[in-house]
């Protein structure tokens, strides 16, 4: 059961509706010339007034100061990255779980669908009072994660109290797998979708 903090970041699990998640994805750029910073399997991703891809940093707690991607231009975020390709110092080619910064030519793979449904850990008990609720990312884990998996450590904030009618994700169920997590567990594992505003897609201001 989830009695530790082990979170993962964004894991498309399907569609609102109940379709399955088939998949897909779309290949934006990163910097050519390379990015600064790591980018984790199931970190969000925004795309910058560059026109490149960049890690999210803020919380998605409100449509101000801490709304996407920085806090500062709030174009919302395009989609949760799931791996990428890179230029290695060598020449090569290589397809890997996460991005190293200052790779060259990376490519990155995003799950942009906008009415897709994720599967996250919160960072403490969630209980069945707040399906329905909205809740956002943790602080200190948005850009942070394992080199040796490949995984983001992205949490989102536990339970229905510390949230805002403007947060970013819904919580729209619980993922209730005998064994991994329950309702109520002491680091819930939680079933989520983007609000109105907070996906480019749904979001009317541009770059």
């Amino acid at each position: 059961m989830a009695s530790t903090a082990s979170p993962y970041g964004f894991k498309a699990v399907n569609e609102l509706g109940g379709l399955p998640y088939a998949g897909s994805t779309r290949s934006v750029p990163l910097n050519p010339a390379g990015y600064a910073s790591n980018v984790y399997n199931g970190s969000l991703v925004y795309v910058a007034s560059t026109g490149y891809l960049q890690i999210a940093s803020a919380t998605g707690a409100d449509a101000g100061t801490n709304g996407f991607p920085t806090g500062t231009a709030n174009t919302g975020v395009l989609g949760v990255f799931v791996g990428c390709s890179y230029t290695n110092t060598q020449g090569q080619t290589v397809y890997a779980q996460y991005y190293p910064a200052n790779a060259l030519n990376g490519i990155a793979f995003v799950v942009d669908d906008d009415r897709a449904v994720f599967q996250v850990q919160a960072a403490g008990t969630v209980g069945q009072d707040a399906l329905g609720a909205n809740v956002f990312l943790t602080a200190g884990t948005i850009t942070t994660g394992s080199t040796t998996t490949g995984n983001s450590n992205t949490s989102v904030v536990a339970g229905a109290s510390a949230v805002t009618t403007t947060a970013a994700f819904r919580v729209i169920g619980f993922v209730n797998m005998q064994g991994f997590s329950t309702v109520g567990d002491s680091f819930t594992d939680i079933l989520v979708k983007f609000n109105p505003g907070y996906h480019s897609y749904s979001n009317a201001v541009g770059l």
